[in-house]
C-alpha cells in the first residue's frame, strides 16, 4: 500500500470564485431595494448585510489578488 501515489490537490479559480460572489451580493442588494417590502420594517437590516457581504467579499478579493489566498505556496 505505500506504493500509492501522493494525491493533488484540486486547482480552483479563487478570484474567478470571489468575484461571482460579489456580483451575487450586488444582484442581492438590487434586487433588496428593487422590492420595497425587502427593506421596510422588520426587514430593513438587508440592505446592509448585502452591503456587508459585498465589502467582505472585496476584502477577501483583494486578499487572494496579491496572491495570499491562492494557497500554491502552501
Amino acid at each position: 500500500m505505500s506504493d500509492q501515489t501522493p494525491i493533488e490537490p484540486i486547482r480552483a479559480p479563487m478570484l474567478r470564485i470571489v468575484e461571482i460572489g460579489l456580483a451575487c451580493w450586488l444582484v442581492a442588494l438590487a434586487v433588496t431595494l428593487a422590492v420595497p417590502s425587502l427593506h421596510q420594517g422588520a426587514r430593513d437590516w438587508w440592505p446592509w448585510t448585502c452591503v456587508a457581504g459585498f465589502v467582505l467579499g472585496g476584502l477577501g478579493w483583494l486578499y487572494v489578488r496579491r496572491g495570499r489566498g491562492n494557497a500554491h505556496d502552501a
